[in-house]
């Protein structure tokens, strides 16, 4: 039996968001993820910042919106 790690599903609260909220997203894959984020933020007229982070021994992305 594999003992695989699954990647949660990657919710993105860009809507309501204010310049200088932040959100966190857990994931196994932050560079992936960072693409993704810059992506539809892209898509949707926002500027963001994203880095990859922990919070509580979570590793994730951390996301600032900027503009």
């Amino acid at each position: 039996m594999s003992s695989q790690l699954n990647e949660p599903v990657w919710l993105l609260p860009f809507q309501g968001m204010e310049v200088g909220d932040s959100f966190f997203v857990p994931t196994l894959k932050p560079a992936t993820l960072i693409y993704v984020i810059e992506s539809r933020a892209k898509a949707v007229g926002m500027r963001v910042r994203a880095y990859t982070s922990t919070k509580d021994g979570y590793l994730g992305v951390r996301v600032w919106r900027t503009g």
